[in-house]
């Protein structure tokens, strides 16, 4: 079962607080290694909340930051999430060069290769903190509910995205509000739910408080991320 909470007070963050956790690799006083998934938490969206008032720093993405990574990578997060243009992790998260694993795909879906990819970062890293990270007005959210309220399929290997999206659809279907807005939502939580669900070494990983599984939105029009 995962445990979805609150915002945290993240925007109202101006520092970030972070904890070193054992067998955490080493890190510079600028940029500790997060030790849990509360401390990676609060650094994404205290990052987020600098990147969306305009005021990102950058840390980690010039070329010292490339040299200082090329013999190893250590990073905090694993993050899943859809492959649209807008939504780059390690910038609304104002991250650097190794700092985040990305899984990125059209509508932030799970498939075999997503899941072995992501169970190998769990094994290899380490991280605290896995995120699912949905979207406003996500395109292959908007084309299943267009396929599921009209009929047809989507062209070729589009289908297959529409889906894995579908039964988040007609989960909500008949709720109030927003059909897209309120499927992205249930998408997310479907999405971070099944990745405890189908992999063991995820599941083994939540059970023994290595690593949490938490669920998000970012909003296109304010760049702030919000917890599901």
């Amino acid at each position: 079962m995962i445990e979805r909470r609150g915002l945290i007070g993240a925007l109202a963050l101006t520092g970030v607080a972070v904890a070193t956790g054992a067998g955490a690799p080493a890190a510079s006083a600028a940029q500790p290694w997060p030790g849990s998934a509360d401390a990676a938490l609060q650094r994404l969206l205290a990052g987020n909340a600098r990147f969306a008032a305009g005021r990102a720093r950058h840390r980690g993405q010039d070329v010292d930051a490339v040299h200082g990574s090329a013999q190893g990578q250590h990073p905090f997060v694993i993050a899943l999430g859809c492959s649209d243009s807008r939504v780059p992790p390690e910038i609304l998260f104002d991250e650097g060069v190794g700092a985040v694993f990305d899984q990125r795909v059209a509508g932030g879906i799970v498939d075999d290769a997503i899941l072995g990819s992501i169970e190998f970062a769990v094994g290899e890293f380490a991280p605290p903190l896995l995120l699912v990270l949905g979207h406003e007005r996500c395109g292959a959210v908007s084309a299943t509910v267009d396929v599921v309220q009209n009929g047809g399929r989507a062209p070729e290997h589009v289908q297959s995205i529409v889906e894995a999206i579908a039964p988040a659809v007609l989960a909500v279907r008949e709720q109030p509000g927003d059909l897209v807005e309120n499927a992205v939502r249930e998408n997310t939580r479907t999405v971070a739910e099944q990745l405890v669900r189908r992999s063991r070494t995820v599941r083994r990983a939540v059970r023994a408080n290595r690593l949490d599984v938490r669920a998000a939105r970012y909003d296109l029009d304010t760049g702030l991320v919000e917890l599901l």
